[in-house]
């Protein structure tokens, strides 16, 4: 495995919707931040798309990158064969070596299995000739039917970036990574603890620094490594929201430092 951040690491400093710091962190930035921490990969997400930067701040960031040796992936929304198909050839003369997407309409609707299928197939040779990897995020479709997508396929080039948080309203990190992990791409390590409301009625979900959550980092690492499969490994945070904006931020940085640290015990890469 490859341990790496990406912008969802960053998502207060970067700025969210209704809050957005007076100077948010920009990709040469987000670059800084893995040298400091000492990790070779870096994905850009959504949040900060590398496809919307200027031609001469994309050459910045790529010789940055380059000289840094650290690997770029991007990550994008939709699932329509021609967006696809853009991010590819964008990644190609970027040289990232990973585009990672969630299925989603348009509209932000789910696609069905069919539409998903379909859309990924018409793409498939443009990555096998390029060597690019497509990663289908599992957030908005069960690890089962997803599996089945990618299985349907047959393609190294495709496969899952599992996510250990977002799918919670599916089903749990565990079953993903037994049902997908043979498929992985890209694992994103979001660590949390869900806590029963104090009346009774219900639970809160709230994110926490990995390692110090319910997520079992050595038992989904192990797991890897007994099926041969080494995904690059990505630390995401959801850091709750403190009293001031700059609060936040502070201890956003601090969770990243500490789950690198948490991280390197069981991937030394």
């Amino acid at each position: 495995m490859k341990l790496g951040i990406s912008s969802y690491t960053f998502p207060w400093a970067i700025g969210l919707p209704g809050v957005v710091p007076d100077r948010p962190l920009k990709p040469l930035q987000l670059l800084e931040k893995a040298e400091e921490l000492g990790v070779g990969l870096v994905l850009f997400g959504p949040n900060l798309p590398l496809d919307s930067l200027p031609e001469k701040d994309l050459r910045e960031v790529v010789k940055r990158a380059d000289a840094s040796n650290i690997d770029l992936e991007i990550g994008t929304k939709g699932i329509a064969s021609e967006h696809l198909r853009a991010q590819i050839q964008f990644a190609k003369r970027s040289g990232a070596i990973l585009v990672k997407t969630t299925p989603e309409r348009a509209d932000g609707q789910i696609p069905t299995r069919f539409e998903i299928a379909n859309c990924l197939r018409a793409i498939v040779d443009e990555l096998t000739e390029e060597e690019i990897g497509l990663a289908i995020d599992n957030s908005r479709i069960s690890a089962q039917e997803l599996n089945e997508i990618l299985g349907s396929l047959n393609s190294r080039w495709v496969g899952a970036a599992l996510d250990t948080a977002t799918p919670l309203a599916l089903q749990g990190w565990q079953i993903s990574v037994r049902v997908l992990g043979h498929r992985t791409l890209s694992l994103h390590i979001k660590d949390f603890v869900v806590r029963p409301e104090a009346h009774g009625m219900g639970f809160s979900v709230q994110g926490c620094p990995a390692g110090l959550g319910q997520i079992n980092v050595p038992w989904i690492v192990e797991s890897f490594a007994s099926l041969r499969i080494e995904p690059s490994a990505i630390l995401e945070s959801w850091t709750p929201e403190q009293k001031t904006l700059r609060e936040t931020i502070a201890l956003e940085e601090a969770w990243a430092r500490q789950g690198v640290d948490y991280l390197r015990r069981f991937i030394p890469e």
